[in-house]
């Protein structure tokens, strides 16, 4: 096996270059390609679309989490690596409909800060959970994400349009974080354990603001 290949390797037993991985992008392409098409039909929905799209890239607290749900992916490996983003993202949506219907959710700032903690923690200290229930954690917080992507939601754009937007930005977070757990070769987990660990530093940080 050359170095190359070696790099691309999963763990835990799972398929060769990056199979799940690319299942991932390939989705998330078509995400993005189908909502650039439908963006034309109208100016709501291509104000949904961009609005949708930029509200998780441009908070930190967003951006922090989503890639660690990406790390996190990387080190446990195998199937989380499409599981993880897949449950975080369905949830996600389930919170922008929650979001733009006015439904009260408590403590959505403080969910937003600690799932940092939470998901960069589990990272940084070697994804000591089973998958399954790494999974329904990710999931549980991806509804606090997509909840304060509906509830900001601007009263012009396509709820449609717009949470497709968001929907396409959070997926290449996700992908930003595995391919980060790829940069280092064959350092690669022991690098994105340490990263994962600053993020979760940094979760503290947002967590305190928030409460």
């Amino acid at each position: 096996m050359n170095e190359t290949s070696a790099m691309w390797r999963i763990d835990h037993g799972a398929v060769g270059p990056g199979r799940n991985g690319m299942r991932i992008l390939i989705a998330l392409m078509g995400i993005v390609f189908s909502t650039s098409a439908f963006a034309h039909t109208g100016h709501g929905d291509a104000s949904g679309l961009m609005h949708g799209f930029m509200h998780p890239v441009s908070g930190l607290d967003h951006v922090l989490a989503m890639i660690a749900v990406g790390v996190l992916a990387f080190v446990i490996g195998g199937r989380a690596r499409f599981a993880l983003p897949l449950s975080f993202m369905t949830a996600m949506l389930t919170g922008g409909v929650l979001g733009m219907s006015g439904f009260a959710l408590p403590m959505v700032e403080a969910g937003i800060g600690a799932s940092i903690i939470v998901i960069a923690g589990l990272a940084a200290f070697g994804a000591p959970l089973p998958v399954w229930l790494t999974s329904a954690l990710v999931a549980f917080f991806g509804l606090f994400h997509g909840f304060a992507h509906g509830a900001e939601m601007p009263v012009d754009a396509s709820g449609f349009a717009y949470a497709a937007g968001f929907v396409a930005a959070s997926g290449l977070l996700h992908v930003t974080g595995l391919a980060l757990g790829h940069a280092f070769g064959a350092k690669s987990r022991i690098a994105a354990r340490i990263g994962s660990g600053a993020m979760a530093l940094a979760g503290v940080a947002v967590l305190g603001g928030a409460l």
